[in-house]
C-alpha cells in the first residue's frame, strides 16, 4: 500500500489516523509517511524512500536507529520473558547509570512515559510541601497530564490551542502561568504567592515552542526563588537528559533542581521514563511514604535494557558529545548561509544537537517570539525538505536532533532542498 493509502485506512480506525497529533501533518498539510524501518540516520517508508531522518522519534535515538547494541540487548532480554510486574535487576542497573550522570538522583522511580513522569514528580512536590500550586512557563510542554495543559506548548501551541478541552478549570486554576526567560516576572509572582507554591517545573532548553535557549539570569532567579519560598524546583529533562551532555542540562548549565524528570533517550527508543532527587524528597513516595504512584509496566525488562545499552554507549564514550556538538555547529551554519542566500526572514536556535528555524526577523528568546515565525514559510521549507529526502519535524514548534550516526556529507541534501524551497 501506498502512504496515502494507508493514512485513508488509519483514518476509519485511528482518530486523525495517528497515536499523537503532530504526526497528522495537520500544521503542514499533506500526506505522512508511514515508517518501517530505520537505520542509522536514515528511515524508509512503505513505499521504499529513504529519507535523512532528524526527527529521530522525536529525540530518543541518539545512537542512530537500530544500534547493534541496542538491538541485542532487547533480543536477548525478550528471549527471557517480556513482563514481570516485579523487581528485577535491569532496574538497579539503569539506575545506577542515572545516579552516575545525575548525582542529585539519590533515588529514581521508573515509569512509561514523560507525562507520567511529570505529572507524578507533580504530585510528589506537592505531597512534599503541602502546598496546592504549581508554576509552569508559557510554550513550555510537558506532557498532557491536565494540570500541565494550560499555556502548552507542542502540539497544542502548533494548532493555536494553548489549552485542551476536558480540563476543569478549577485544576487548571492550581497551574500559575509565568514568560519563559522573564526574571523579571518570575521575581514578581514570588512575591505575591510565594507561599502558596509547591514546585516550578520548566524545560532548562524548550523544545516544544521551538528550540528556545535559557537566559543566565532566568536560570539564577529559578532557583534563588524556590529555594527562598520552599517550593521545589523540577527540571523537565525529558527531552534534554543525557542529549545536551551525559547529565544533560543540569551538567550543561550547572543546574540544583530539586527534582529531574527524564524519558526519550533513557529508553533507549522504547517506552520508559523516570523521576528522581533526593531521598528526603523521594521516599515520601509509597510504599515508604504517603504519596502513591504505581504502574504495571513500569520498570519493563525491555524498556530497561534498551535503556542500559543505550546510556552504556554514552557514557564509554564522551567524545560523542564533541562528535554532537561539531554536527549541530555545521548543520547551524550551512543552514544560515543557504537561508541567508535565499533572502528570507530567519533565526535558527540551537543547543548542542537540538535546532529549530524559525522565520522570522528577531531574535527568538520566548513563546511570544516563536509564534511569529511565519508559517506559510516553513511550510515550504518543510514540503521541499521532505521531497528531497529529509525527514524534518511537521511543525514549526518542535526541535530538530541529530544523531552521532549523520554525517556532514548528508547534509548537502538539507541546503538544497532549501535553495529550491525558495527560489
Amino acid at each position: 500500500m501506498t502512504n496515502a493509502e494507508l493514512f485513508q485506512e488509519a483514518k476509519k480506525r485511528l482518530p486523525g489516523g495517528v497515536s499523537s497529533p503532530v504526526r497528522a501533518y495537520g500544521a503542514v498539510g499533506g500526506t505522512p509517511p508511514f515508517l518501517v524501518r530505520g537505520e542509522g540516520p536514515y528511515v524508509f517508508d512503505v513505499e521504499g524512500r529513504r529519507y535523512l531522518d532528524f526527527v529521530l522519534s522525536w529525540g530518543p535515538m541518539i545512537l542512530g536507529h537500530a544500534h547493534p547494541e541496542v538491538v541485542a540487548a532487547v533480543k536477548e532480554t525478550a528471549e527471557k520473558g517480556l513482563s514481570f510486574g516485579a523487581p528485577h535487576p535491569y532496574e538497579v542497573e539503569l539506575a545506577e547509570l542515572i545516579q552516575a550522570a545525575y548525582p542529585l538522583a539519590e533515588r529514581v522511580r521508573f515509569v512509561n512515559s514523560g507525562t507520567e513522569a511529570t505529572m507524578s514528580a507533580l504530585r510528589l512536590a506537592r505531597g512534599y510541601t503541602g502546598r496546592p500550586y504549581v508554576v509552569k512557563f508559557r510554550g513550555n510542554y510537558h506532557g498532557h497530564a491536565d494540570g500541565l495543559l494550560v499555556e502548552a506548548g507542542s502540539g497544542a501551541l502548533t494548532f493555536g490551542q494553548p489549552s485542551s478541552a476536558g480540563v476543569p478549570e478549577p485544576y487548571a486554576r492550581l497551574t500559575l502561568v509565568a514568560e519563559y526567560n522573564d526574571a523579571e516576572g518570575l521575581k514578581r509572582l514570588f512575591a505575591e504567592r510565594g507561599e502558596e507554591i509547591a514546585a516550578v517545573i520548566f524545560e532548562p532548553v524548550v523544545g516544544n515552542a521551538g528550540v528556545l535557549p535559557p537566559a543566565p539570569a532566568f536560570l539564577d532567579a529559578l532557583r534563588t526563588l524556590t529555594r527562598e519560598s520552599g517550593a521545589l524546583l523540577i527540571a523537565d529533562e525529558v527531552m534534554t537528559g543525557f542529549r545536551l551532555a551525559f547529565g544533560g542540562a543540569t551538567e550543561r548549565f550547572g543546574l540544583e533542581p530539586d527534582l529531574i524528570t527524564l524519558g526519550k533517550i533513557m529508553g533507549g527508543g522504547l517506552p520508559a521514563a523516570a523521576y528522581a532527587g533526593p531521598a528526603r524528597i523521594m521516599e515520601q513516595l509509597a510504599p515508604l511514604g504517603p504519596v502513591y504512584q504505581a504502574g504495571t509496566l513500569s520498570g519493563n525488562p525491555l524498556a530497561m535494557a534498551a535503556g542500559i545499552a543505550t546510556l552504556r554507549q554514552l557514557k564509554e564514550h564522551p567524545e560523542y558529545y564533541d562528535r554532537l556538538e561539531a554536527l549541530g555547529q555545521t548543520l547551524e551554519a550551512g543552514l544560515k548561509k543557504a537561508l541567508g542566500e535565499a533572502g528570507v526572514p530567519y533565526q535558527v536556535n540551537r543547543v548542542g544537537s537540538m535546532l529549530t528555524v524559525f522565520f522570522t526577523e528577531g531574535p527568538v528568546r520566548d513563546y511570544s517570539t516563536a509564534t511569529k515565525s511565519d508559517r506559510a514559510l516553513f511550510n515550504r521549507f518543510f514540503h521541499a525538505l521532505l521531497e528531497n529526502g529529509v525527514y524534518w519535524p511537521a511543525s514549526p514548534f518542535e526541535a530538530a536532533f541529530l544523531s552521532v550516526a549523520h554525517e556532514e556529507a548528508a547534509f548537502e541534501d538539507v541546503y538544497r532542498a532549501v535553495r529550491e524551497a525558495f527560489a
